[in-house]
């Protein structure tokens, strides 16, 4: 399940920012899943390394190794 809180509107301006000229709704709607997807692991992981050092604060080296976690997961 997507998570739905990035708007379909910040994903068509990264597109454009990145020299899209025209993105399709089509196009936005899948950056939009992609990166909701890839959020919701990082935040999941950064939430396994917390409890694991039985800390209640995320901290950044949290979202840092969660990133690296799942770079490694889809062989980035």
């Amino acid at each position: 399940m997507v998570l739905g809180i990035l708007p379909l509107n910040a994903m068509g301006k990264i597109l454009r920012k990145a020299g899209v000229i025209r993105p399709s709704q089509s196009a936005t709607e899948e950056l939009k899943f992609i990166l909701e997807k890839k959020l919701k692991r990082i935040a999941l992981i950064s939430n396994l390394s917390v409890r694991n050092s039985k800390r209640k604060t995320v901290l950044k080296k949290d979202i840092m190794f969660a990133i690296k976690q799942v770079g490694e997961e889809n062989g980035l």
